[in-house]
């Protein structure tokens, strides 16, 4: 086979610019993996790259696809601990809207047999993103609460499950309509499509929450610092609302945290792919224990949609079009 097919982005803009084409297949070099993608994860990051507001976001043209699980199909020189035919997973950040990639070894994690392609791959991204911000960024405590916003999304979801697996109670702000994906994963709905999410909070715990996860940013995370309680711990995660300008949205992002509105609380700002560049061990270490959970069947990912591997240009149309209870992922 001398040529695999992958949906590329040519540029910035509309749904457009995905266009499928046709790649040289490439040899794997000293040190690298070639992979046969069988599954890969959509979010809004892609479409934030689309769009040109994704700090990560490589030089045009490239193939999206933040997350990818494949099965080993080449093994460069130097590469140890892989066979042909494992099963391994990735946080890609870009590449994965094809039928094969090439990408160091190091980056690559074993896929456990009793985690499916699907759920694999939804955990990559989503629910190492919540892992880490309940665990090492938050330091939630068993008895703790929380709040988390965007509460249907597919991070949000991930959050709620893994809050009630550590003992943590949440709750969660979604539209009405969603209100039944929140109470299943053990929460408290509270209408996220309101400006009063504090005040919704507050009727429930008065002294206020003791840390808010916040995927929207804007008033909402204004609203998260009023919901938490002072020596709490507010965590930006994500520009889902504020779509115009990735520097617009760090400055209305900062100037919440880093000053006198926090009124007490503490502010951080998470980002997995910050985090992975600097230092990737800890993702290392969190993605299996992610694995683990959902191999023993104490967390589930929901699943909102099952597509083909080059549907990426009607997935990212189904996000913009709002309601996606969940994680869309590309199957080969």
């Amino acid at each position: 086979m001398d040529s695999y097919r992958a949906v590329q982005l040519s540029g910035k803009g509309g749904l457009d610019r995905l266009q499928e084409v046709e790649l040289p297949v490439i040899e794997p070099g000293p040190g690298e993996l070639r992979v046969r993608v069988r599954a890969t994860g959509v979010g809004f990051t892609d479409v934030l790259m689309r769009r040109g507001y994704y700090p990560y976001r490589p030089a045009f043209p490239f193939v999206p696809g933040y997350e990818v699980v494949g099965t080993v199909d080449a093994i460069g020189p130097g590469v140890e601990g892989f066979a042909v035919g494992d099963r391994v997973a990735a946080l890609t950040v870009h590449g994965g809207y094809a039928e094969l990639m090439v990408r160091a070894a190091s980056e690559f994690v074993p896929v456990p047999d009793a985690v499916s392609d699907v759920d694999a791959a939804a955990a990559i991204l989503n629910y190492v993103t919540a892992y880490q911000m309940i665990h090492r960024t938050a330091a939630c405590a068993p008895g703790s609460s929380a709040l988390v916003t965007g509460a249907s999304g597919g991070v949000g979801l991930a959050l709620l499950e893994l809050l009630r697996d550590a003992e943590v109670e949440a709750i969660g702000a979604a539209s009405v309509q969603h209100h039944g994906l929140v109470r299943e994963r053990g929460a408290v709905p509270v209408d996220g499509r309101r400006v009063d999410v504090a005040a919704q909070v507050r009727a429930l715990r008065p002294a206020g929450v003791d840390a808010a996860f916040d995927g929207i940013g804007g008033a909402v995370l204004s609203q998260c610092v009023s919901a938490t309680r002072r020596g709490g711990t507010v965590i930006a995660y994500g520009f889902t609302g504020v779509m115009t300008s990735t520097v617009g949205s760090l400055r209305g992002i900062a100037s919440v945290l880093l000053g006198a509105p926090l009124r007490g609380r503490r502010g951080r700002f998470y980002g997995i792919t910050q985090l992975y560049r600097r230092d990737p061990q800890p993702f290392r270490e969190d993605l299996p224990k992610v694995f683990d959970a959902i191999a023993r069947g104490r967390i589930a990912p929901r699943i909102a949609r099952r597509m083909g591997l080059l549907e990426g240009r009607a997935a990212q149309a189904l996000l913009e079009q709002g309601g996606v209870g969940g994680k869309i992922v590309l199957v080969a």
